[in-house]
């Protein structure tokens, strides 16, 4: 666990010289910008609600179980590298990652699977399998894929868009390469089969966004993990949240847990600090945010008046759906279940009708599609000896539908029927197996990690919520604000949080020339 200081009053009283910054949140993109700024020479103090770093990517320990929270896999490793290089530190010195291959696997109700794997020849044998017919598209969408990750992510990724020159000059690209239209309209353009269409369709999921709206940009995803695989971190996000933390502690910052901001104070139009809960301020010459987006500039600057983000926009914005998540441990598990391996996404009878229900009606329904993680396969710390760990995901609305879902009564009927999905097509005998337990309903990301409308993932990445359009990482606010993490640009998913903190080391003055 993180090192801890004995009072809040010691950081703002140090007699440390130089400049301070104070980051909210020790989400990944927090703790990334932490580091950035550690870097460039700044006093970092990073706060945050929880008791553990992380945020999404923290864990609970529980029975003997860990369970990581969010995110399951490290996906451009490159990135981490950098980040790491850039404070003089080695990543692979804090962290191991073992390469996952195949990637995961797809089911469908018929019995019909689909393995996703990095070898390109072994991939197409599968397409040939479930669709021999497609097998052109399914080159061309490879050929599409790459075009879009280097102009998407390694281009305007990895740079501010938060001018609206930056937006107009890239226009012309965004036209080329179709982004106006959907990425399952796009898998369908270069495929038939509705279950491939699936298949290279799906991603978006992971990042909150609907495959039937989201702009096609992002089936950059399928050149991102052939072209620089799929990995576990071992110990979890978890440990690589805590590995992280540790870089910054080494740089002189600190880690201040079970601790709640309650404001962004501004004056003169200038950030000054940040007020607790507690009501101590603590003074700042820069200040991060890495809560999320629509919290930042409702509550946190609820007393500021916004140029942008005011109220009535916040309100018009379309945030990404939420997620059911069932956490639990099976006892003296571990042989069985053999041809279960690390990750595992069932399919339900429906696809776009399903993503129809989540995202606009709102509605919760009867059958689902479920994100089956088992990382006691390949991390067995996850568990103690012979058992296993696992966790459950299906998407769900939003609490901010007008037909608005009653969670403490649906959430043990949801649960039921996620079980009977994996017993019946999955891990059959499973009920007698389970030894201990967790849900996270929508409620459970409202509460836990301030959410607006519980949302997963924060603002949907459609096309006009997405670059320019998207808050951006310098803040039009306030003077000295600036944001990471999911909300903000590039956008979600590791990957994308870790890029939010590259740009921000791009726009922060270093601390020399601050004071």
């Amino acid at each position: 666990m993180m090192t801890r200081i004995e009072t809040i009053e010691s950081v703002e009283t140090g007699d440390r010289a130089g400049a301070r910054a104070i980051v909210i949140g020790a989400g990944l993109g927090g703790l990334a910008a932490a580091m950035r700024l550690g870097a460039k020479g700044y006093r970092v103090t990073v706060i945050d609600k929880l008791d553990v770093p992380g945020g999404r990517g923290s864990a609970i320990w529980q029975d003997g179980h860990r369970f990581d929270l969010g995110p399951t896999i490290v996906t451009v490793p490159q990135l981490y590298r950098e980040l790491w290089q850039a404070c003089g530190r080695d990543f692979d010195a804090d962290v191991t990652l073992k390469p996952l291959d195949p990637f995961y696997e797809i089911r469908w109700p018929d019995g019909t699977k689909f393995v996703a794997q990095q070898d390109t020849e072994k991939l197409r044998a599968e397409v040939a399998k479930l669709a021999p017919g497609d097998l052109a598209g399914f080159d061309k969408f490879l050929v599409d894929s790459s075009k879009r990750y280097w102009f998407g992510f390694e281009d305007l990724g990895r740079r501010s868009m938060h001018k609206l020159w930056d937006l107009v000059k890239v226009l012309p690209t965004f036209a080329l390469l179709r982004a106006d239209k959907s990425v399952y309209a796009h898998a369908a353009s270069r495929v038939k089969d509705e279950k491939l269409r699936m298949a290279l369709s799906f991603h978006p999921l992971f990042i909150g966004g609907d495959p039937l709206h989201v702009t096609s940009m992002y089936i950059l995803v399928a050149y991102l993990e052939k072209e620089f695989g799929v990995h576990y971190a071992m110990g979890g996000l978890a440990g690589m949240a805590q590995a992280m933390g540790r870089v910054i502690e080494d740089q002189g910052g600190t880690l201040l847990m079970n601790t709640q901001a309650d404001e962004i104070v501004v004056r003169d139009g200038t950030v000054t600090g940040v007020r607790l809960e507690s009501g101590l301020e603590m003074g700042a010459d820069v200040v991060v945010s890495n809560a999320d987006a629509g919290h930042t500039y409702t509550r946190l600057m609820r007393n500021h008046k916004k140029k942008r983000w005011t109220p009535a926009k916040l309100k018009k914005t379309r945030y990404s759906m939420s997620l059911f998540v069932w956490y639990f441990g099976t006892k003296g598990t571990r042989g069985d279940w053999k041809d279960v391996g690390h990750h595992t996404i069932l399919n339900g009878p429906r696809y776009a009708g399903l993503l129809k229900d989540i995202f606009i009606k709102g509605k919760l329904c009867d059958d689902m599609s479920l994100y089956v993680h088992r990382p006691s396969v390949t991390d067995p710390s996850v568990a103690p000896e012979g058992d296993d760990t696992f966790y459950v995901l299906s998407p769900v609305p939003h609490l901010g539908h007008d037909n608005g879902v009653d969670w403490a009564v649906e959430e043990p009927k949801y649960k039921a029927k996620m079980l009977k999905v994996l017993e019946d097509q999955l891990l059959p005998g499973l009920t007698a197996k389970i030894s201990t337990e967790v849900v996270f309903t929508p409620e459970t990301f409202r509460d836990r990690y301030l959410s607006p409308l519980g949302a997963g993932f924060s603002i949907e990445p459609r096309i006009l919520q997405s670059a320019w359009f998207r808050p951006h990482n310098v803040s039009e606010e306030a003077k000295g604000l600036y944001l990471v993490g999911a909300g903000t640009h590039p956008g979600a998913g590791v990957p994308g949080v870790i890029s939010t903190a590259e740009v921000l080391g791009k726009l922060v003055p270093d601390a020399e020339t601050v004071k």
